[in-house]
């Protein structure tokens, strides 16, 4: 009668603990993690082969190192698009980092009056900065712009109604419709004109005795087109003042300078009675959303209960202090200095990218083509740049760059793998060089 030969069982968790080898991991990680690490790993031998004692406890370290490395990291962002959103956004100057740094290490005076030695609010920090910066009568900072529409919505005007045009029901990143904000606030929505053309009289015209406010959306994100018609915010305001109802102006990307085809923050607060702008675009400053108007109404925005779910912490506070003082110190911030980079310039740069990639015997040439400001900021409005483009297989080596360490997001174009220089930051260069021939070598042989 013929055997039938039956598998190892395998050693229990407990036996393995006190082996030589997982002593050592338990030196570096918890008892805790290690166990867990290796029940894993046996699971995983349950369900295929069982593993030799030296290639088991290899992977048990593999997972181990996986299960504490970090999730959030340091990509280089070479695609070209400044504000990438799925990147993060605006890279932080170095006096917004510095900040965050010494509010991070510590204790701070978050809520404390130090002079009155009382407890203060978070909102003060900023608060003088922002109106000296727009004009502003006062100024509250909540997480996210999309948070300070939310709360200007529902404490201001909750069970009424809001006119807006049918052209500006903007839908941002993650299907997040303004239609659903304006639900979300108790406030109910009147939509006036067209997709393409909406006057002032539309408006006028849509006033009623429930109605509480006029609202503006900036279409950040995308532009119409030809026979197109928008009532400027000045029209806008004349029909609040005469109906005595207040005007509400979301701006996005919160350009304080001037920018052709970004609404200025300056404009909308000398005629709107509550602005708005997201601190991560065009100001160039962490993630928050900018409450900008006059006293009396930012006073009811911060005491609303929203205010305290939505409120900003104290990292994103000091970063947006020390990005504030650089605005109000006229210095050049990462997003001024992208954005402004000359053609000439990132050909140059470009072309000794080609020159230290060759030294590596990897070989690129030039491609003329455009960035993108990105975060919903001047849509349709390129910025001429110089690629580098990599001879090799596209795809391949973008995914290869995305696997590496330090990451590399690179774009595909014309059939080559990209990297813009636009948005390569200073002291980036030898640390893509090397994630870049680093790519090459896990690539296949051909």
């Amino acid at each position: 009668m013929r055997r039938v030969s039956r598998a190892q069982p395998l050693p229990a968790v407990g036996r393995l603990l006190n082996e030589p080898g997982y002593a050592r991991l338990k030196e570096r990680y918890s008892h805790e993690l290690v166990a867990v690490a290796l029940r894993e790993q046996l699971a995983a031998e349950r369900a295929t082969r069982a593993a030799g004692a030296e290639e088991r406890l290899a992977q048990v370290e593999a997972k181990l190192r996986e299960l504490v490395a970090p999730r959030l990291q340091r990509v280089i962002n070479g695609t070209g698009v400044v504000l990438h959103t799925n990147l993060g956004r605006a890279p932080l100057s170095a006096t917004a980092r510095a900040a965050v740094a010494a509010v991070a290490g510590g204790y701070s005076n978050l809520e404390l009056d130090l002079a009155g030695g009382k407890r203060g609010e978070r909102a003060a920090h900023v608060k003088e900065l922002l109106t000296r910066l727009t004009g502003a009568e006062s100024a509250l900072v909540v997480n996210n712009n999309a948070g300070a529409v939310l709360l200007a919505l529902s404490a201001l005007c909750k069970g009424r109604e809001v006119i807006v045009s049918r052209g500006q029901q903007v839908e941002i990143g993650g299907s997040f419709r303004m239609p659903d904000v304006m639900r979300l606030s108790g406030a109910r929505m009147v939509e006036v004109g067209t997709t393409n053309r909406t006057r002032a009289a539309d408006y006028e015209e849509a006033v009623t005795a429930r109605t509480a406010a006029l609202l503006r959306v900036h279409t950040s994100n995308f532009l119409v087109t030809g026979f197109t018609e928008s009532a400027p915010l000045v029209e806008l305001a004349e029909v609040a003042h005469r109906h005595q109802l207040l005007l509400i102006d979301d701006l996005g990307s919160g350009a304080l300078l001037e920018e052709a085809g970004e609404p200025s923050v300056r404009e909308s607060v000398q005629l709107a009675a509550v602005s708005c702008f997201s601190g991560d675009k065009l100001l160039g400053g962490p993630q928050a959303g900018v409450l900008l108007g006059r006293e009396e109404l930012v006073r009811k925005l911060a005491r609303h209960p929203l205010a305290r779910a939505l409120r900003a912490d104290k990292l994103t506070l000091a970063a947006l202090e020390g990005t504030l003082r650089d605005r109000l110190l006229d210095r050049e911030l990462p997003v001024d200095r992208m954005l402004q980079q000359t053609p000439a310039e990132l050909r140059r740069r470009a072309a000794w990218w080609t020159v230290k990639l060759g030294d590596r015997e990897i070989r690129s040439r030039l491609l003329e083509a455009e960035s993108a400001a990105g975060g919903g900021s001047r849509p349709g409005r390129g910025l001429p740049t110089v690629l580098l483009a990599i001879e090799g297989p596209a795809s391949r080596l973008a995914e290869a760059l995305r696997r590496g360490d330090p990451p590399v997001i690179a774009r595909i174009d014309r059939d080559f793998c990209c990297i813009d220089p636009r948005t390569v930051l200073t002291g980036e260069d030898e640390p893509l060089f090397d994630a870049v021939e680093r790519a090459f070598r896990t690539l296949p042989s051909s």
